[in-house]
């Protein structure tokens, strides 16, 4: 690849001085112009002029140079080509230049390590200076462009047109025959309007003297032609009109975008080619910038070393930040304003402030952050200031090392005023302001807890939005864990001592604990009353069950007396009849 430069003479002295080029005499400036460079000054109407600079080839090359490269080795193996940029002056076809094209860091292509029997391969280390941006690629090295595609359309258009503006041209001065012996008085100049000149004639009426030609009107089919022949280009093209006209005004944003798209399928392929060509432009200018960029940064930064600069680039990718996919404003404005639609049938998923301000700047409209701002451009504010901010609808955002507490109880305290309460309950946007100092506070709240489990730990915790490693963010949730047991048991603690605490100071519950003690004393009153006389009535029932127990023994020896004496009476009586027995034999 070569690649022409033209250069001054003041630009070749100073490029000689620094050692760029060889300081050799290169004579007077030549002007060299391609047969493209005449033909394009020819189309454009002017004559080329003689350009008073030197033209230089600059040759990108895989060269074998004797002396430098690897020599042949006792096996007849050639020195592999290495990558050389070679500068020469087109004039006096001098050698101004020859630099290697690899990086240098890294060994030569021609020189790898290797044994000497085996050919070492080469490693694809050459260093590109080109980028291509192609419209449509082809089938060569270069890429098509809109005059290869619709090149052959607009020939024909245009002969079209002109035929065309040919015949109204003729049709509106039209030219004719005239008799021999007529004569028209000035007739070397054309007839102005409203002007009548004198005419002789030979014989008979004027109009029997003069006779035009038929020249006919433009053709409507050549017209019908031309616009086929434009709307074929403009499809091929992809730059056909969208018929807006002929779309409902209530057709869906879905319906609309699909036919954007559609249309623009070519254009957004294009688009999508140029953005990954100026990827890899950017790759290459953060090569030269790593390379020949200072060692170190010209101020000291925040959060890194000052002479990191160079490093710096070695871990970083500059990419281009645009969509490719949507390569017109109308487009994305249609996009938004679908999202925006689904953020209507259910807001609390979307981040409504942030989709509109996209939506600002997707419009092309200036100073979006004053318009619309958002929390992340907000810098720190103390308490007071945050509440006069949402008064008048402004945002507020929490920092992570405020005094959350302090924020917390200031905030707290403006919504309990009554007299804040009572001037802004009359605002029609009272519970709008209400409700963002409560989201404020519940910022406020979060980090207060963040920084409660800190103390816990005993370490800081990651910054929130840095991304943490599988393993190190299983162990941080399971301290984490433990430590928000351990706060939920003080908070507990502290909740039930400041409880204990509110009710000893409160007149009212010391009223009613003394109700209280009044009752359980007049209870154990009553209990001990009852205990009493539960006591009285076991003694009258023991009593009672001695005093049966008396009569019982009593009934008992009453009865055994009694059975005694009709057993001694039975005896008696039994003797009696045994006496009697044994006396009636004696008698007989």
């Amino acid at each position: 690849m070569t690649h022409i430069l033209r250069k001054t003479k003041l630009e070749m002295q100073k490029l000689q001085a620094s050692e760029f080029y060889r300081d050799v005499d290169l004579g007077e400036a030549r002007s060299y112009h391609t047969d493209l460079e005449k033909k394009k000054a020819e189309d454009s109407g002017f004559t080329i002029t003689d350009d008073n600079r030197y033209s230089l080839f600059e040759c990108h090359a895989d060269l074998v140079i004797p002396g430098f490269d690897a020599a042949e080795d006792e096996d007849n193996l050639s020195p592999l080509p290495s990558p050389y940029v070679v500068t020469l002056d087109r004039g006096s076809q001098t050698i101004l230049s020859i630099r290697r094209n690899w990086e240098p860091h890294l060994p030569s292509p021609a020189h790898p390590t290797g044994t000497a029997t085996q050919r070492p391969t080469p490693t694809p280390l050459k260093r590109q200076h080109f980028v291509h941006y192609p419209y449509i690629i082809g089938f060569g090295f270069y890429g098509l462009g809109l005059i290869h595609i619709i090149g052959g359309y607009a020939r024909a258009g245009t002969s079209l047109i002109r035929q065309l503006v040919d015949a109204g041209t003729l049709n509106n001065l039209p030219g004719g025959l005239k008799a021999r012996g007529m004569r028209i008085k000035g007739d070397d100049t054309p007839i102005a309007p409203g002007e009548f000149r004198d005419v002789d004639i030979p014989s008979g009426a004027i109009r029997d003297n003069i006779m035009p030609l038929p020249y006919k009107e433009p053709s409507q089919v050549l017209l019908a032609l031309l616009n086929q022949i434009t709307e074929e280009g403009r499809r091929l093209g992809a730059i056909s009109d969208l018929n807006v006209s002929d779309m409902s005004a209530n057709a869906p944003v879905g319906t609309t975008l699909a036919i954007l798209e559609r249309t623009l399928k070519p254009m957004a392929a294009v688009q999508a080619r140029v953005h990954y060509a100026m990827k890899q432009e950017f790759k290459l200018l953060k090569a030269l910038i790593a390379e020949y960029a200072p060692s170190q940064y010209d101020y000291k930064p925040s959060h890194a070393n000052r002479k990191a600069r160079r490093e710096d680039y070695a871990t970083t990718e500059v990419i281009p930040v645009s969509d490719p996919n949507s390569s017109t404003m109308a487009q994305r404005v249609v996009q938004y304003q679908a999202i925006m639609q689904m953020a209507q049938a259910a807001p609390q998923i979307y981040d409504l402030p942030y989709l509109h301000r996209q939506m600002i700047e997707v419009l092309g409209v200036k100073n979006a952050d004053k318009i619309l701002p958002m929390p992340e451009d907000q810098t720190p504010r103390d308490p007071i200031s945050e509440n006069m901010a949402v008064m008048i609808g402004k945002p507020v955002k929490a920092f992570i090392y405020q005094d959350h507490d302090a924020h917390i109880s200031a905030h707290m305290t403006f919504l309990q005023d009554p007299m804040i309460a009572a001037t802004l309950g009359q605002n029609p946007m009272a519970q709008q302001m209400q409700a963002a100092l409560m989201a404020h506070v519940a910022e406020h709240l979060g980090y207060s807890y963040r920084k409660q489990i800190e103390e816990q730990l005993g370490v800081p915790l990651p910054p929130p939005d840095k991304p943490l490693p599988e393993e190190f963010e299983v162990q941080l949730s399971r301290l984490v864990a433990d430590a928000s047991k351990q706060l939920v048991q003080m908070h507990q603690s502290q909740a039930a001592q400041q409880q204990a605490q509110q009710q000893a100071q409160d007149p009212l519950l010391q009223i009613q604990q003394q109700e209280l003690q009044v009752k359980q004393q007049d209870i154990q009153r009553k209990a001990q009353k009852d205990a009493l006389d539960a006591k009285q009535a076991d003694r009258r029932l023991s009593l009672e069950e001695q005093r049966l127990l008396l009569d019982a023994q009593k009934s008992g020896a009453q009865l055994q007396a009694q059975d005694k004496q009709n057993a001694d009476r039975l005896k008696m009586d039994l003797m009696k009849t045994v006496v009697q027995q044994q006396r009636k034999p004696k008698e007989k």
